[in-house]
């Protein structure tokens, strides 16, 4: 059974639907990443703050306090590895157990279809989770990097070298940073491909409410207020 053969197993509205789900996937990516002018999201936002914390740890001492933050958030992308990866390993079990996931899918949706149509909507889910997976364990890898950096940063602040390492630091912080967002945003659309199961319209619907809910944590919730907030120095409000 050749590509197209297998694609005649899907409706207009099916493939009309992934391309909906591919393109919510990379617009809400590029929008968030990118620091426009009037749209800031907390992303952007807390790049700035990535930068402030490499600069204050300069002259912090010990720097215990900074390496245990760091710890911190590379338990989080092991945690994220780790999970995506036994998801990883259920929609594999699931490919080789499509019978009973027709079933199941049949009485939901009261549709049919081929094997083949089952496993490829299984295999775009899969998709994304390997997709997570990899910027899970390479956000961990650069944060490991940033550790390094951290470590190499002069305790002498006058050293010349002090000020270029602790801002390689942060912009490898903000790269792992980045890699971590990524791994997220591939997570919350592969659930969102999940729907699919269900039919080219809860895709369709799954897809919009993904985009959406992203868009509004990224810009227009209560932590970007909060983010957004003056920083007055008090002795210049008395003034």
């Amino acid at each position: 059974m050749d590509l197209f053969e297998r694609l005649s197993h899907f409706t207009t509205l099916d493939l009309a639907a992934l391309c909906l789900l591919v393109l919510g996937w990379c617009v809400i990516g590029y929008l968030i990443e990118n620091d426009f002018k009037n749209m800031k999201s907390v992303t952007t936002l807390m790049a700035d703050y990535r930068r402030e914390w490499m600069r204050h740890m300069v002259t912090r001492e010990p720097r215990v306090f900074d390496a245990q933050i760091l710890a911190m958030i590379r338990q989080g992308t092991s945690f994220f590895a780790s999970a995506t990866m036994i998801a990883i390993g259920g929609c594999l079990a699931l490919l080789g157990n499509t019978d009973r996931l027709m079933g199941i899918a049949e009485d939901l949706t009261l549709e049919g279809g081929p094997s083949i149509v089952w496993e490829l909507k299984v295999l775009v889910i899969l998709g994304f989770l390997a997709n997570a997976f990899f910027k899970f364990v390479w956000a961990n890898r650069l944060f490991g990097y940033c550790a390094v950096l951290m470590g190499s940063v002069p305790n002498d602040h006058n050293d010349p070298l002090t000020d270029v390492r602790a801002t390689k630091a942060a912009e490898i912080n903000i790269t792992g940073a980045r890699s971590f967002n990524r791994g997220l945003r591939s997570v919350y659309f592969g659930l969102a491909a999940c729907a699919w199961l269900l039919g080219a319209g809860a895709l369709i619907v799954a897809t919009v409410m993904t985009c959406l809910v992203l868009f509004r944590r990224e810009f227009a919730s209560r932590s970007k207020e909060i983010l957004l907030l003056p920083e007055n120095n008090p002795a210049d409000t008395q003034s």
